[in-house]
């Protein structure tokens, strides 16, 4: 069996969970770091930049604007840039990610002094308890190893009344809509990406880690177990994504 047959095999059992899911999913964003963002605007076709922003909207900063805030799952930084960027914003923003690669993709596109990137798994971060002002994940959260983990670490570090947001892909609901996303998802997105990335079972992996991801009422649920209170979510694009929002009660 070839290299990229294995890996492809090991990328697929990530999406669904598997034990290794933590190592396999870190190798592979280590290894389509350089094209990440340029794929990110592509394949969305520009949109991504707009549900971040609708994100950040919801993660209500400026009821703390010289707060710390988290950057969960931050990637590349671009949520992180965005906040720090926001007119009014006087705080701070911590980008972690266990993903070195990805944050030294992201480098300079903060103003200086206004994003601290750190190499952290989002199940045990080396951060207080009850430090962050607020914290945000896009995109991110459906990649960690345990989700429950990752809410309670969440939970943990954030304020007493400081919000979560968690920007997602879903699945749409409508069925014309859904048999387009599904076409373009499973079909378009391997080809593009894998071609463009060098790494075709990293954007395998894209649409198996959504099918496999808790639909917005699930995820609504699980974020009040972890002790979230006033959760809501937000459907943006035809269902093509959701935005989920609570506060640590």
């Amino acid at each position: 069996m070839h290299d990229m047959e294995i890996e492809a095999r090991h990328t697929a059992a990530a999406a669904a969970g598997g034990r290794d899911k933590r190592a396999v999913v870190r190798a592979m964003f280590e290894r389509i770091a350089p094209r990440y963002d340029l794929l990110n605007h592509l394949l969305s076709f520009g949109l991504d930049r707009w549900w971040r922003r609708r994100a950040l909207r919801a993660l209500d900063w400026t009821r703390v604007p010289d707060g710390d805030y988290l950057d969960l799952c931050a990637g590349t930084l671009d949520v992180a840039a965005q906040l720090a960027r926001q007119r009014g914003f006087r705080g701070f923003v911590v980008g972690a990610d266990f993903a070195a690669p990805m944050l030294a993709a992201g480098a300079g596109k903060a103003p200086a002094g206004s994003v601290s990137p750190v190499a952290a798994d989002a199940q045990q971060l080396p951060l207080r308890d009850g430090s962050m002002a607020g914290a945000i994940v896009a995109f991110g959260i459906r990649n960690v190893a345990s989700l429950e983990a990752a809410l309670s670490e969440a939970h943990r570090v954030l304020a007493r009344g400081a919000p979560l947001v968690i920007l997602e892909f879903t699945t749409p609901r409508r069925w014309l809509v859904r048999a387009a996303y599904h076409l373009y998802f499973h079909r378009v997105v391997p080809i593009v990406g894998g071609a463009i990335s060098g790494h075709p079972p990293a954007y395998r992996y894209l649409p198996e880690s959504v099918a496999h991801f808790p639909p917005e009422r699930e995820l609504a649920a699980r974020m009040r177990a972890a002790g979230f209170a006033d959760v809501r979510w937000t459907s943006l694009t035809f269902g093509v994504v959701a935005v989920h929002s609570g506060r640590r009660a």
